[in-house]
C-alpha cells in the first residue's frame, strides 16, 4: 500500500513538473495532476520492477523513478492528443 502512495504522489508532482517543462503540451495544473496520478500508478507498477531490480520487488528508487517517467510519459501522451485534435 506505501508503494502505491509513493508512486500517486511522485506521479502528480511528476505530472506537474512535465507541464511545466513542456509548456506547450500542459493541461494546466487540475490536468497535469490527475494524468500524473494516473501515469504515476501505472508506470510505476510497470517500470518500478525493472528499475529497482525484479528481485528487490522494485525498492523505493524503482518507485519513485517509474512513477515520475510514467506521469511525465502520460501527461505528454494526452496533451500530444489535445493538441491534435485542437488543430481540426
Amino acid at each position: 500500500m506505501e508503494n502505491l502512495i509513493i508512486q500517486l504522489i511522485t506521479g502528480a508532482v511528476g505530472g506537474n513538473l512535465g507541464g511545466f517543462l513542456l509548456k506547450n503540451l500542459s493541461l494546466g495544473t487540475i490536468g497535469n495532476t490527475i494524468a500524473g496520478l494516473l501515469g504515476g500508478g501505472i508506470g510505476g507498477n510497470i517500470l518500478a520492477p525493472l528499475i529497482g531490480g525484479a528481485a528487490q520487488g522494485g525498492g523505493m528508487v524503482g518507485n519513485v523513478a517509474g512513477a515520475g517517467v510514467g506521469s511525465i510519459v502520460l501527461m505528454a501522451v494526452v496533451g500530444l492528443v489535445k493538441n491534435m485534435m485542437a488543430k481540426k
